[in-house]
């Protein structure tokens, strides 16, 4: 039976992907050994690296003055990591979800913070708009968004104008749309989700813009070390980051950004329509804040007892991972980009099989 991965992170990879990692773990580059234990600074693995940085900058369209790097520590770190290199004196975020509320918590040990907005007391079911729900003052060093929420299923889906640095956590959904990466200082996410395993974290930096704080930063948390260093520093995580490498070769392949957004579009159309017209379901968002990576619902609230016999029923089917998180309960299917579009038919046909023995 096919098993159809629906994990909200660490994800899905593409097979071909997967297929070219374990080769390289096997035998890398006919070095005649492992890509889990050669050197980090042969040449065999810089030319990895090296390849990696410019094609994530070329799929993601970054103009000249941007660089990516490649750490550890995930996207938690950069929470700590981004106000510690941006923050002078006060910075604006808005709360929409977990894990920007966790971002607002590091950024409070740096300096003032602002939370412009929250849905939190509607248990984030909506992303605050701006204009409407909130303003960005001038006098903040940036801005913070995080366009993804994995556990409450809201997305930000364009680039907001800001008269202000612009600084967002994508870690969800990082290569599904295009970008205009000219509009931010800083993009970072952890890889587990839409690019790679568990283990490696990108950020896209402009680099005119390091280096205006006056504190003192630790060298492994000062983005300029890592620039300057081309991810060399210290030694990075060298399997995740070939595994990216392949992953940005595939999305190559498939029409680049804009191919996997036809895709990702497609995807979530085939399941929000289903839950749309199902009698038993019911989505848990606002419609025009819906995610295109994580499409959570519910049972209505007459069926509500029969959420524990639909999980059963579509494990038995080959659903793994569309339990919703502890804090909201329900279901989440995760549509990242490598899931193909027949996993999202084979979900719908199971909660279409489940309803008709209603």
């Amino acid at each position: 039976m096919k098993i159809h991965n629906f994990s909200a992170g660490p994800s899905i990879l593409n097979e071909k992907v997967i297929e070219n990692a374990a080769e390289a773990v096997r035998s890398f580059a006919d070095t005649g050994l492992s890509l889990i234990e050669v050197s980090h600074r042969g040449k065999q693995f810089t030319a990895v690296i090296e390849e990696c940085r410019k094609l994530f900058l070329e799929l993601i369209e970054a103009p000249a003055g941007y660089d990516v790097v490649f750490l550890g520590g995930g996207a938690s770190l950069q929470f700590y990591m981004a106000p510690l290199n941006f923050l002078k004196t006060k910075a604006a975020y808005i709360d929409t979800g977990t894990w920007a509320s966790n971002a607002i918590k590091e950024a409070k040990l740096v300096g003032d913070v602002e939370v412009l907005a929250s849905s939190k007391a509607d248990t984030y079911t909506w992303y605050p708009e701006l204009g409407k729900d909130y303003t960005v003052p001038s006098d903040v060093d940036y801005f913070h968004v995080t366009s993804n929420n994995t556990i409450y299923g809201t997305q930000l889906h364009k680039d907001l104008d800001v008269n202000v640095p612009l600084i967002a956590d994508m870690s969800s959904d990082i290569f599904s749309r295009p970008v205009d990466v000219s509009k931010y200082d800083l993009i970072y996410g952890g890889a587990q989700k839409n690019l790679a395993p568990a283990g490696v974290t990108f950020a896209v930096v402009k680099l005119d813009a390091l280096g205006k704080v006056d504190r003192p930063l630790p060298t492994m948390l000062n983005y300029k070390t890592h620039v300057d260093k081309e991810s060399m520093f210290n030694t990075p995580p060298v399997f995740p980051i070939y595994v990216a490498l392949q992953t940005l070769k595939w999305y190559k392949e498939m029409g680049g950004v804009k191919g996997m957004q036809k895709m990702c579009e497609e995807k979530a159309a085939v399941l929000y329509n289903a839950i749309d017209s199902s009698k038993i379901f019911r989505g848990t968002v606002r419609e025009c804040d819906r995610s295109l990576m994580n499409v959570c619902f519910v049972m209505k609230d007459e069926y509500k007892e029969l959420e524990a016999e639909f999980q059963k029923f579509a494990t038995e089917r080959g659903m793994s991972g569309i339990k919703g998180h502890r804090s909201v309960g329900g279901f989440r299917a995760s549509l990242y980009n490598a899931l193909p579009l027949e996993s999202v038919k084979a979900l719908v046909d199971a909660m279409k099989a489940f309803e008709a023995k209603i």
